[in-house]
């Protein structure tokens, strides 16, 4: 039977992109401005950097576990209920956190149950989009990233504010609200595909069948994993991540160990966020054009630069050309892997794929902190930890080089 959908004044591929946009920056720019509550847990419990970063590190592995499983549930049921479920974690994870009291609280409260809510929070919204998008799916994936950017440019600021008005158990609480407030309302207003509201996809007009309305293309699941292209990527986003979440969870703490304050060094991880706002949107537009491989090496040769100058850094405007070198890749890596994924394998299984990615990579974000915390405190400097975030990006650029095309979308 032949169908002819008129296309709309409105496209719901735009509502999709706007509520994945204020889910990412509420959630993202609240995770990672972790690093602000080091130094009041530090003065409140005495615990070592490796001993929170190790929580943090929990963390990551559960975020990459669940993003696995919430990405085939994404997949099989769609994202409305999936990221309610994960909104109500992370706000109980929050809310949890202002009786901490011992290192296992840590663990549990934020590594555990908060982040069994954050593995949804990329795999959902970009999974999702690249099933309304195909000639624009770099741009509104970036778009959506845009958001984490925000917020990592807004929180830095409105959690010290929170911080030095009402300390950190209050702060917690507060920050449980904005999440569990603002990812349960955005996701009602997730659909799965065009073909739940009667458009096409790219909102084109063109008669069709039913089973020509092709939003599901390319590998399947057990298809692409045997490739080598898929290893290769899950191992650049490994190393990806590794580096990423290192610098994010030290950072303040870098500065201030350098003299610069509490307040001023979080501008600097605010610096960070801003920037990533141009990279995000940029590096997303730039592989619609490029293409998805030539942005990411562009990507990896900003983070390489900016550890080149993080090695060097003595004093605040060095901190600022780091922040701003770093925070333009730092948008990039984000808004080019669901697009990568969706450019080589296509998006018949992209969220299962897409979480397994997430879950390679969140080993890296898991081991990184962790490795940095325990090297600092046995030599009280981060200089050999910037050398090995140095060598593992060189790494990630040659692996990057070595990747050949599948299929052509």
């Amino acid at each position: 039977m032949i169908t002819k959908t008129k296309n709309t004044p409105f496209f719901y591929g735009y509502t999709i992109i706007v509520a994945g946009f204020f889910i990412q920056a509420a959630v993202w720019g609240i995770i990672n401005s972790f690093g602000i509550f080091f130094d009041p847990l530090i003065k409140e419990f005495g615990w070592s950097r490796a001993t929170i970063s190790g929580a943090a590190s929990l963390g990551f592995l559960v975020n990459g576990t669940a993003s696995i499983l919430l990405g085939n549930l994404n997949d099989r049921f769609g994202p409305r209920i999936i990221m309610s479920v994960c909104g109500l974690f992370l706000g109980l994870g929050f809310f949890l956190m202002r009786n901490l009291n011992s290192i296992w609280q840590l663990s549990l409260f934020y590594g555990l149950i908060a982040y069994v809510g954050l593995g949804g929070i990329d795999v959902i919204p970009l999974s999702t989009i690249s099933r309304w998008y195909h000639k624009k799916r770099g741009m509104v994936s970036g778009i959506i990233k845009v958001g984490t950017g925000v917020g990592m440019f807004i929180m830095p600021f409105f959690i010290n504010w929170l911080l030095k008005n009402y300390g950190w158990r209050h702060s917690f609480l507060v920050l449980g609200f904005v999440i569990i407030i603002s990812v349960l309302f955005f996701a009602q207003f997730l659909v799965r595909d065009p073909i739940q509201k009667n458009q096409f996809i790219d909102n084109e007009i063109k008669p069709i069948s039913e089973r020509n309305n092709k939003v599901e293309v390319g590998l399947t699941f057990k298809e692409a994993i045997r490739t080598k292209q898929f290893r290769t990527i899950s191992m650049v986003y490994f190393v990806i991540l590794f580096c990423v979440y290192t610098i994010l969870m030290h950072i303040v703490q870098h500065a201030i160990d350098l003299g610069i304050s509490s307040g001023i060094a979080a501008g600097i991880l605010s610096t960070i966020g801003g920037v990533s706002i141009t990279g995000r949107f940029l590096m997303g537009g730039a592989s619609d054009k490029i293409g998805e491989k030539p942005a990411l090496l562009l990507c990896l040769s900003f983070l390489l630069l900016a550890l080149f100058i993080l090695q060097a850094v003595t004093n605040l405007w060095m901190f600022y050309l780091f922040a701003t070198i770093y925070g333009f890749a730092h948008g990039g890596f984000f808004s080019l892997v669901s697009p990568l994924i969706a450019k080589f394998f296509g998006t018949k299984s992209h969220g299962l794929l897409f979480g397994i990615v997430i879950f390679s990579s969140t080993i890296g974000g898991a081991i990184g902190p962790f490795i940095a915390g325990s090297i600092f405190d046995i030599t009280s400097s981060y200089k050999i930890v910037f050398y090995i975030l140095e060598f593992l990006c060189a790494f990630a650029i040659i692996l990057t080089v070595s990747l050949k095309p599948i299929i052509k979308n």
